[in-house]
């Protein structure tokens, strides 16, 4: 830049003039411009940043309706890719072309082998995002996956933890989340129920099921709109099959076993009050046992 070679020409000119040698005295002058060229693009970028890149990016994700832990490592991230920005830029301005171009030499190169090494990290890491962004299950969800069902606790850019129903704590990676099925019950304002009832085959199925009907309406947990239901789904061989179905509002694990928990408690009172018999499978032994001849063991 001509302002900043003549800047560094007057720089020079003065450390000759108080004895330095020329050959010195002229890359110097050049050297201490091109530090204070880079230092005063870098604050000007780094105050920018902070004054107005933050602000708004704090305004775009509050329009997002992320909460603050989902919040906190997009703001990291955001921040530190445009401090690499920064840096590049001001660089440029300093009028370091050359060591401009080897830098970004280097961060591509670094950049390559940063992504064949951390192919898994760098996974998690999207899936986060895609979890934090879409939203398929929040802090505090029930959540079912593979064999596993739990409380989610915490949601960070690369795993997820959950609690178990079991009190145990499972740190699962978010790729393995996004890649598969969760199940979410408590995404929705209402859980649907289903209780599968046994009863003899010389049971009356009618009485059966007006009382199954009865007392899910007579709970005050179970909901009348959507209406509980009963169908004959199942000729077992040894039982016929009456599968109740009834809905929840606003579920929770805790609500969900406790209300299943009474309801099906009151119906096997009342069965057992009117008669109605719950059978067990069972089975029944026929013919004869033949025993070989032989000396019996202690004659």
């Amino acid at each position: 830049m001509p302002l900043q070679n003549g800047v560094g020409g007057l720089l020079g000119g003065a450390l000759e003039s108080v004895g330095v040698p020329p050959e010195i005295a002229g890359p110097a002058g050049e050297a201490v411009v091109g530090a204070v060229a880079f230092l005063v693009a870098f604050m000007a970028l780094y105050l920018f940043g902070k004054r107005v890149l933050l602000p708004v990016l704090n305004r775009v994700l509050d329009a997002r309706g992320l909460d603050r832990h989902a919040k906190a490592p997009l703001r990291k991230l955001t921040w530190i890719i445009y401090l690499f920005i920064g840096i590049t830029v001001a660089f440029g301005v300093a009028g370091y072309n050359g060591f401009l171009r080897s830098l970004a030499t280097i961060a591509a190169a670094a950049t390559l082998a940063i992504g064949f090494a951390m192919q898994d990290v760098l996974k998690n890491f999207v899936a986060g995002v895609f979890i934090f962004t879409e939203k398929p299950f929040k802090i505090g969800d029930w959540i079912e996956f593979d064999d596993n069902a739990g409380i989610v606790e915490d949601i960070s850019l690369r795993v997820t933890r959950i609690r178990t129903f079991d009190n145990e704590l499972l740190t699962v990676p978010n790729s393995h989340l996004t890649d598969n099925v969760v199940k979410n019950p408590v995404d929705a304002d209402k859980l649907r129920l289903k209780f599968v009832f046994g009863i003899g085959y010389d049971d009356d199925v009618e009485a059966a099921t007006d009382i199954i009907l009865e007392e899910a309406r007579a709970h005050e947990e179970i909901m009348d709109d959507p209406e509980p239901s009963v169908r004959l789904t199942e000729l077992g061989d040894s039982s016929v099959g009456l599968q109740s179905r009834i809905w929840i509002e606003s579920p929770s694990r805790g609500d969900f076993v406790k209300t299943r928990g009474e309801y099906v408690r009151n119906v096997k009172r009342r069965f057992d009050g009117e008669g109605i018999d719950i059978p067990y499978p069972h089975r029944t032994l026929t013919g004869g046992i033949e025993v070989a001849d032989g000396p019996v063991a202690g004659e």
